[in-house]
């Protein structure tokens, strides 16, 4: 291994690593299988699809990633859970070659990274920061609050950070105090940080959310953690004045000018489908993530827009996992005026707890992460890493996306089904559930009902086909088992399972 040290000045002078070999991380034992419970088991599988690369890190290079961007100069950007931000170049060559440049340091728990301007905006623990390198010699030199106005006093209360939206906002998630209170301002909150440094609260309910950003149409999302008032993790559209579930926020709404608190606050012990119609503010969550089966604490995630450089599933959601170190994607739509739609497992075996991911120009997935000394347990054994997700460019036959339809489903594949085996309505089976809305923690899956598949029709290019489905359920996730299902060259289904959740049913006038 070899290695260039650029010597500090006062600490101003950027720390520059030349890597020629990979770095050997420091294994930890994993949690017990039982603890984690069982994962899909298509690692092997993935594997001609989408490879795992290693980007080699020092070990004097305290990674511990939380965030990611890509700079104009087509370096990644990468902020640490210890505050630090680092540009490396090299990270998307085959083989990695990567270097590593400190651009910043002395900050605090990075979960959100955006440039624009020049400029390198970060998300922090306590506030919103601009980022310059004033005097171009490649370090940060100035350093500008752009907003603070949020309380915190404890290692719950993190802050996870968007891009910007077209009008140059970054839009912030804020933790509830401990998980489970709101001790301090707008602890629950979305917000929203204007570029001029004003901060817009945006709406409550939040409980431990991570990721924010928004999908193909623009509007903005976040991940939330299973726990009160959240059976499962979730995918919670940031309406502007919602509710998003948890009401111990409630109590920062005299501090928002022009936005009143719900007049009601939910019941425990009820279900969204009834809340929902008794609290009109509140949203309901847009995916459910089933547990375990779908992520254990959902991560970072980003909208995929590379064109078909990534395979067959453009303007998709992808997020990382931390407990279960994996990837999974989700498609949106929205119905009736509310947003909902499904989750698909993607890519399994990653070496870390995952906390961000970021596609780069060439349409590879890159994803990071750490474990920690908090007691939260982790599959991968890295005790931090960055991977690369890169597509081989043999397309895998999975289900592409699910669409609702009035009276049933539209599935679309990425091959050709097989036409017989996908016409016969026995190729599907479908179950449903939904959780308790409660104020304690999770929940387990309730309300079990069994639609049956009437018709399927496929479409003459085979590439989708049509489901009519007697007894859908509103407010309820759609477990779709199609391990029967087979392409038109007889190839078993990568993933065999998906999950939609349904909101709102269609009415007979939209869709075929």
């Amino acid at each position: 291994m070899i290695m260039r040290f650029d010597s500090f000045n006062n600490g101003q002078r950027p720390l520059l690593f030349a890597i020629t070999s990979a770095v050997l991380f420091i294994a930890q034992i994993a949690p017990a299988e039982e603890e984690l419970g069982a994962m899909w088991g298509t690692a092997e599988a993935e594997y001609s699809y989408y490879q795992l690369v290693d980007i080699p890190i020092p070990p004097e290079v305290p990674m511990r990633p939380g965030s990611f961007e890509i700079l104009p100069d087509g370096r990644l950007a990468v902020g640490t859970r210890r505050g630090d931000v680092y540009f490396i170049s090299g990270a998307f060559e085959t083989p990695p070659t990567p270097e590593y440049h400190l651009f910043a340091s002395g900050q605090d728990e990075i979960f959100g990274l955006a440039w624009k301007d020049g400029s390198l905006t970060i998300t922090q623990f306590g506030e919103v920061t601009k980022l310059t390198d004033t005097d171009g010699d490649g370090a940060a030199d100035r350093f500008d609050t752009l907003t603070n106005n949020w309380g915190y006093a404890e290692g719950h209360e993190f802050a996870f950070g968007s891009k910007h939206d077209p009008d140059g906002n970054i839009w912030v998630a804020l933790g509830l105090s401990g998980s489970y209170e709101s001790h301090n301002l707008f602890r629950g909150w979305a917000v929203k940080v204007t570029p001029d440094g004003r901060m817009i609260p945006v709406c409550s309910g939040l409980r431990s959310p991570a990721g924010v950003a928004a999908n193909a149409e623009g509007a903005m999302f976040c991940i939330e953690s299973q726990g009160p008032w959240n059976g499962s993790c979730s995918l919670k559209h940031l309406k502007p004045g919602g509710f998003l579930g948890h009401p111990a926020s409630y109590n920062w709404y005299p501090f928002v000018d022009g936005l009143e608190a719900p007049a009601l606050e939910p019941n425990s012990n009820s279900r969204l489908q009834v809340e929902k119609k008794r609290v009109k503010e509140l949203v309901p969550p847009a995916v459910l993530f089933p547990y375990i089966k779908m992520g254990r604490s959902i991560s970072g995630f980003r909208l995929n827009q590379t064109e078909g450089k990534f395979g067959p599933f453009d303007d998709q959601f992808f997020f990382g996992d931390y407990t279960l170190s994996l990837i999974m994607r989700a498609t949106t739509e929205q119905i009736n005026g509310v947003w909902q739609g499904a989750c698909y497992p993607f890519r399994e075996g990653l070496a870390t707890g995952i906390m961000n991911v970021e596609f780069t120009p060439k349409g590879q997935l890159i994803a990071g992460g750490f474990t920690t000394n908090r007691q939260w347990p982790v599959r991968g054994e890295s005790p931090f890493a960055i991977q690369r997700l890169d597509w081989t460019g043999k397309t895998p036959f999975e289900l592409q996306e699910i669409n609702i339809r009035p009276d049933g489903f539209l599935l679309t594949f990425t091959l050709p089904v097989d036409p017989v085996v996908a016409a016969n309505p026995e190729t599907y089976a479908l179950t449903t559930y939904t959780h308790v809305f409660s104020a304690g923690y999770g929940s387990p899956e309730v309300d079990h009902t069994n639609p049956t598949v009437t018709r399927a029709e496929v479409s003459d290019d085979g590439i989708s086909v049509r489901l009519t489905v007697n007894g859908i359920q509103e407010s309820h996730i759609h477990d779709f088992d199609l391990t029967k299902m087979q392409s038109r060259t007889h190839l078993p289904l990568l993933h065999t399972k998906a999950y939609y959740t349904v909101n709102e049913i269609p009415s007979a006038a939209v869709g075929k």
